[in-house]
């Protein structure tokens, strides 16, 4: 049993009821021609927070679409108290404002045309001003651990990721899901070798084909590309870990759902419905697929590594633990909890969990993870498309 208290934290409760455990303010580009404003803005005031990204302009259809979920997700997420978005344009950097204004958080837009960008700079300023210093005077509440919406991927996998690391993440997932948390894992073409088996974890029939449908359409994708992944999946650095098929790095991947059964399926930046385990079409990209969980709502993040990732995200902290004995001495600014143990038969797999959930909570109470320390902001949009 868990000698600490795992059934709650002190968070932040937003307008809309979600709970966050960081607070911050942030300066969203809606486009990369605005990042330099937003930057501006993120200068002048102390305290918030700059998201520069390298899209936002031409793109159309569902490529359009995940950027503007994208966005308005991570505008939305409960780690967030307040939002100044900029824009090119009024308009759709007014869909942006008004998708986050949903969540009843404070949002203000700004358009740089017709108004020049050392106006726009100015007037952000003095709204971000008044933003930081109400936030700063939000306090944080005590919360359920029901109220936590957790995400979880791994990262430069070797053998101890399988062995040892992914099934400690599996054994807290399990005790999250059992606690009513809302939990969501993905990584689709990670999951190639073990399809069927991730299929059987689905709650019903339906839910199944879902995720079956959602893999095997990003597969025939791949492949018709007519591209040999080796070398992408599995990477170099699994290689040199000891993986030499995507088959089993597939089959560690899924150890870190433990034994539960996944409710539904979301697109990527898509937030869950409901509480319990949910799978999300992310690509294996560390930055990408953790900016998709932050975009869905995701307020911490389990990151299991062999070889020693070293992935932060701006909005969601990012929990990095190893299993390998060399990355928790050579790498050890970056692994906030050492599994190694486990190897060494010194520590088991509940002992291990333990050790998680009890960073875990450490984390949402306010300690920085090792990737906050670090000034890791790994902030990368995922697009679909060619621009127009």
């Amino acid at each position: 049993m868990a000698n600490y208290n795992f059934s709650t934290f002190t968070g932040y409760r937003r307008e809309n009821g979600r709970v966050g455990i960081r607070n911050h303010v942030v300066i969203l580009p809606l486009d990369d021609l605005s990042n330099a404003s937003c930057e501006a803005v993120a200068h002048n005031v102390k305290g918030t927070l700059a998201l520069p990204h390298a899209y936002g302009r031409l793109q159309f259809g569902e490529d359009l679409d995940l950027t503007f979920r994208t966005l308005i997700g991570i505008g939305s997420n409960p780690n967030v108290a307040a939002v100044v978005v900029i824009g090119i344009e009024p308009e759709w950097t007014n869909v942006i404002v008004e998708g986050i204004a949903e969540t009843g958080k404070p949002v203000t837009g700004f358009s740089i045309e017709r108004n020049g960008q050392h106006k726009t700079i100015e007037r952000a300023s003095w709204k971000a001003q008044e933003y930081v210093q109400w936030a700063s005077e939000l306090q944080r509440v005590e919360c359920s651990v029901d109220e936590l919406y957790v995400s979880v991927k791994c990262g430069e996998s070797d053998t101890t990721s399988g062995l040892a690391s992914n099934p400690t993440v599996g054994r807290a997932v399990e005790r999250l899901v059992a606690a009513g948390a809302t939990v969501s894992f993905g990584e689709t073409s990670e999951v190639t070798g073990g399809e069927d088996i991730c299929k059987a974890h689905a709650a019903t029939p339906e839910v199944g084909e879902a995720f079956y449908k959602t893999w095997f359409d990003y597969n025939e994708f791949i492949l018709s590309q007519g591209v040999d992944l080796s070398g992408s999946q599995p990477t170099k650095g699994n290689i040199a870990g000891g993986l030499t098929t995507i088959e089993e790095k597939a089959l560690g991947n899924l150890q870190k759902i433990g034994n539960c059964q996944y409710v539904g399926v979301l697109k990527p930046a898509e937030a869950p419905t409901g509480k319990g385990l949910w799978y999300m079409d992310t690509s294996s990209a560390a930055a990408e697929a953790v900016t998709l969980w932050a975009a869905s709502g995701a307020v911490v993040h389990f990151f299991p590594t062999g070889q020693g990732n070293i992935i932060g995200n701006p909005i969601e902290p990012v929990i990095k633990l190893s299993a390998n004995p060399m990355t928790v001495v050579d790498m050890k600014e970056h692994i906030d909890v050492d599994v190694s143990g486990i190897l060494r038969r010194e520590m088991n797999l509940d002992q291990a969990a333990d050790a998680l959930l009890n960073m875990m909570i450490r984390t949402c109470k306010g300690r920085f993870t090792c990737a906050e320390a670090l000034g890791h902001q790994e902030f990368v949009l995922t697009k679909l498309y060619r621009s127009a």
